[in-house]
């Protein structure tokens, strides 16, 4: 291949933010400058809300801030070096959610968003901007340009916005389901259908499988695109060793019935020849003795170092996910 490769991830969360950062650290190792033009981000916006009148998108600003290099690393969300002078103020004012940390920073481009989207602006129109403040070195996309925001619904019928469930409460009440109200009457924003279409590979992140990629995955059309699409889909497990990286992804795939195992999020996707999405998973090392279970479900399985420490970690695993594919 002369040309650069056309790489679409779909992403959310700090796994997703990890990851992105490594395949783009994997086409720079490969010499390609402009990676801009090779790498295609689909992000989970269906953890958005909004809060004290701003329309909040935590998975496209992690994606943002951590392309742009200005995240808080350690918190994992957010920007660094922020400040909470304007959140403690509306907590004063009984605004907000007081367990809901807003950065005065964080806030400029809650603020900025939401200026954008009252002039009419789609998120699509947003995202495409806020792109232009920093290098980022990949398109950024969100899946729809409705608002999808995600619904945790509990074992007594209560009701709570995922944020609410997963911020406040740690996740520490026992979900029975997750919903998407208004993901069935949406549409993929603009450019994502063409984007896996014309891909030459299409990579998974190790996202939370239900409430990162799920919402991205339930969008109509997005299936049936990763499916028709002629480029390998190729998922990276978010389990090494039977245990989630980060968050609490085993209670969310426990909620669907899922084992917390790279063996079961691989059949939750399913092997694109028997009508799912993948067609080859990496999996962790030590996972190695699942890579014969992942394969019977015709899913290529390969053995790969999953963990994402630093940089040259996580561009090793970016180039391993493109090697999968052939590209």
């Amino acid at each position: 291949m002369t040309r650069a490769p056309r790489i679409v991830v779909l992403a959310g969360g700090v796994g997703g933010s990890r990851f992105v950062l490594g395949v783009r650290g994997a086409l720079r190792a490969r010499g390609i400058a402009d990676t801009a033009s090779a790498l295609t981000v689909v992000v989970n916006t269906g953890d958005d809300l909004w809060l004290s009148g701003v329309r909040l998108q935590p998975d496209v600003d992690s994606i943002t801030y951590a392309l742009a290099g200005v995240n808080d690393t350690e918190r994992g969300w957010g920007r660094q070096g922020d400040t909470e002078r304007v959140n403690h103020e509306l907590q004063q004012w009984g605004a907000g959610w007081p367990w809901f940390t807003l950065g005065d920073l964080d806030l400029g481009t809650h603020l900025a968003r939401t200026g954008w989207l009252r002039e009419g602006l789609t998120p699509t129109h947003v995202l495409e901007r806020m792109s232009h403040r920093w290098p980022l070195g990949a398109r950024l996309l969100p899946m729809t340009d409705s608002e999808v925001d995600t619904i945790v619904v509990l074992g007594d019928g209560t009701r709570l916005h995922f944020q609410e469930w997963w911020t406040r409460h740690r996740a520490t009440l026992a979900p029975v389901a997750f919903e998407n109200p208004g993901v069935a009457a949406s549409t993929p924003a603009p450019g994502v259908v063409e984007a896996i279409a014309d891909a030459d590979v299409v990579l998974l992140a190790p996202s939370n499988p239900v409430v990162s990629i799920g919402p991205i995955l339930a969008v109509p059309g997005v299936r049936d695109a990763l499916r028709a699409t002629s480029a390998p889909v190729v998922g990276v497990s978010p389990i090494i060793g039977g245990k989630v990286v980060r968050g609490m992804a085993d209670v969310c795939l426990a909620a669907i019935g899922v084992e917390t195992s790279a063996a079961a999020v691989a059949e939750l996707y399913g092997a694109r020849a028997d009508g799912g999405l993948l067609d080859a998973w990496l999996i962790a090392e030590e996972d190695e003795q699942l890579a014969a279970e992942v394969s019977a479900r015709g899913i290529r399985s390969l053995v790969r170092p999953l963990w994402m420490t630093d940089a040259t970690r996580s561009a090793a695993l970016g180039e391993a996910a493109l090697a999968a594919a052939g590209v």
